[in-house]
């Protein structure tokens, strides 16, 4: 999303570097030509050798994390589609897994349909992508070929998500729309896909999954950062002791983050891991 640069706040180191950094991927740390620099892989190395840990948190699915792996020496863990799964970048093994059970995901994609006639629907596993003839593939999914099915053997067992894809309604109309009619059977968001709405389990999330990992570790809220630029990172950030947006972000999150920094293309995130972890 493109949207005037934000003034950028003054960021205070902390006290004490945190013990753990969270970021998103794509518009945070991923830049606008869909790499990784440098000097974030740098960055994040640092964070590493002070004895800090490092999360990726991505909307992207295990089957897309092939290149990031590689971009930081297949080190460390991420967590995928929104708090979905759980994955161990050394081995590019999915850890956890929390689906929508199937009874629910059949009764959520019949409100979609009721609530946004049009909409094309499609199912999202680790390494497969199965849809209606509906669903309009999207650039996340040249990869792969899709699978059209029947809705009985596309609903049929329980998946870690489930996509909309509109003809026409843009991200957030998309998402006003259906938050009413099915937010109380999954947890429903948006990345700025095109035209795209998107759900995971009732109660799964990226603060989630996050606090969940965190506890494994014996590390509070107060002692974690974490960087976003979408309403889907929200929670993350809320959950974090400190959070910060970079300034490409989406309004919602530029307004509510406790620091405004250099965008994705700037390596913003990078610049404050520099000053959090010191050299030496």
């Amino acid at each position: 999303m493109s949207i005037p640069a934000a003034p950028r706040s003054t960021v205070t180191p902390l006290r004490r570097p945190p013990r753990l950094v969270a970021t998103d991927l794509d518009g945070t740390i991923v830049r606008g030509d869909g790499t990784v620099s440098a000097r974030t892989v740098a960055a994040f190395a640092r964070v590493e050798r002070a004895g800090g840990q490092v999360v990726l948190v991505t909307g992207r699915p295990p089957r897309l994390m092939g290149e990031i792996a590689a971009a930081f020496g297949h080190r460390g863990t991420a967590i995928c589609s929104n708090g979905a799964f759980g994955y161990d970048l050394r081995t590019r093994t999915v850890v956890a897994e929390r689906p929508i059970p199937s009874e629910v995901l059949a009764e959520t994609a019949r409100r979609l349909r009721t609530a946004a006639p049009g909409i094309g629907l499609a199912v999202e596993y680790a390494q497969e992508l199965a849809a209606d003839a509906h669903y309009e593939a999207g650039a996340w999914d040249t990869d792969i070929t899709v699978e059209r099915l029947d809705d009985a053997r596309l609903f049929g067992r329980p998946a870690p998500k489930l996509v909309g894809r509109h003809p026409t309604l843009s991200a957030d109309e998309l998402l006003a729309l259906v938050r009413p009619a099915i937010g109380g059977l999954v947890t429903v968001y948006h990345a700025n896909g095109e035209r795209l709405v998107e759900a995971v389990a009732q109660g799964v999330s990226k603060a989630a999954a996050l606090g969940e990992l965190a506890r494994r570790h014996g590390i509070a809220p107060e002692q974690a950062v974490a960087f976003g630029d979408m309403p889907n990172d929200l929670p993350m950030m809320a959950w974090a002791g400190t959070s910060y947006g970079v300034a490409n972000a989406h309004p919602e999150v530029l307004a509510a983050v406790d620091h405004v920094i250099g965008g994705n293309d700037e390596d913003g995130v990078a610049e404050v891991l520099e000053r959090l972890f010191p050299a030496g």
